[in-house]
């Protein structure tokens, strides 16, 4: 383990887990500049979604929020991927969130509260962060949840 960030992980009881692997023609997160750009993550344990379907029909709002800080913490370690530390962080700029959703379920920024929670327990200030919550027909692999995250680096 090294690095504040990651002992905080650790405190909350939390494991990064490492990079998921790409689905498909893209990298799991990219630096440019002083930013970092992770591509959209599922909420995967151990190489598996533990949970697929529709927010408000197959999935509970409150599993989808569960599911989308698994999808903020494997948005961390893409950016660890490419940052080398997390405690390099000056901030997270901007989470968008994607909730495949039943057709009248409505609760897709409570859902991405998990996510945005989450990255301010881990961060602190740092976490605080601009956000979009998203309700769409379907995701990769059924996934109930999608997380993609920008943050701002340290020079090193």
């Amino acid at each position: 383990m090294s690095g504040v960030v990651e002992a905080r992980i650790a405190e909350l009881g939390l494991t990064l887990p490492g990079v998921v692997p790409p689905l498909a023609a893209y990298r799991p997160a990219i630096q440019s500049g002083v930013y970092v750009y992770t591509a959209g993550q599922l909420p995967m344990v151990d190489g598996k979604l533990p949970v697929t379907g529709k927010v408000g029909a197959e999935v509970t709002p409150e599993e989808a929020k569960d599911l989308a800080r698994t999808c903020a913490l494997n948005a961390l370690a893409a950016v660890k991927s490419v940052a080398g530390e997390l405690d390099r962080i000056a901030r997270v700029v901007k989470v968008t969130g994607f909730v495949a959703s039943a057709p009248d379920f409505t609760g897709q920024p409570t859902v991405l509260n998990g996510a945005s929670e989450l990255l301010g327990e881990v961060l602190g200030d740092k976490g605080v962060h601009a956000r979009s919550a998203v309700g769409v027909a379907v995701l990769p692999l059924d996934a109930p949840v999608e997380v993609e995250i920008q943050v701002e680096l340290l020079p090193l």
